[in-house]
């Protein structure tokens, strides 16, 4: 086998452990994820995850990375979509916060404590906070939004739909119970507070 075929079927074998470790993170939780299940559910042997991954945090590490990949070109999208730059903002926002609640358990192992540092989990995590930055300050030089300082907008507007999405998986918020309030209508708030036209 040549060297590119050889490494591209290296990293078909490696995205497909990454699927099927997301997949059993879905349905198992990180407790579910283990290297062998994870070659099983591939369809490779159960060493071959090993030749791709030190062990399991490695592999949820992967696991992390690539889910904020597909965030990062959802925030591209849309940047691209949406006719302000506010607009921009407030989908990016609304559709990171939509995400969560369809993946909670995706949503709490990136956002969650790291014991190891992480090389390509640390690039991804790096990009998205750029884009979403940047969507802050787009939005600010548009007149839009006030804002004295980007990364300390962004980081209150992530705060704010982090702690929003935690206390309604948690079943503490919801529209028509508690809180009567829910993640999206929170973030939709706040979006309105700091626009200067609301």
């Amino acid at each position: 086998m040549s060297t590119r075929r050889a490494r591209l079927a290296w990293m078909s074998t490696r995205d497909s452990l990454i699927a099927a470790a997301a997949g059993l993170l879905d349905s198992s939780g990180p407790d579910g994820v283990t290297l062998r299940a994870v070659g099983k559910c591939a369809g490779v042997s159960h060493n071959a995850p090993y030749k791709h991954f030190q062990d399991k945090e490695a592999l949820l590490a992967a696991v992390a990375a690539q889910e904020l990949r597909v965030r990062g070109a959802a925030m591209q999208a849309a940047v691209e979509e949406a006719a302000t730059p506010l607009d921009a903002l407030r989908a990016m926002v609304r559709d990171h916060v939509d995400w969560a609640m369809r993946h909670p358990r995706r949503f709490h192992l990136i956002f969650g404590l790291w014991t190891r540092y992480d090389e390509e989990l640390d690039r991804a995590a790096g990009e998205t906070r750029r884009l979403f930055v940047q969507a802050v300050r787009a939005a600010r030089e548009s007149g839009a939004l006030r804002a004295h300082d980007d990364e300390r907008t962004a980081a209150l507007l992530m705060s704010l739909a982090h702690g929003a999405i935690d206390l309604a998986l948690g079943g503490h918020l919801a529209e028509d119970g508690k809180g009567r309030a829910d993640p999206q209508g929170l973030v939709d708030d706040l979006i309105a507070v700091l626009s200067v036209n609301p």
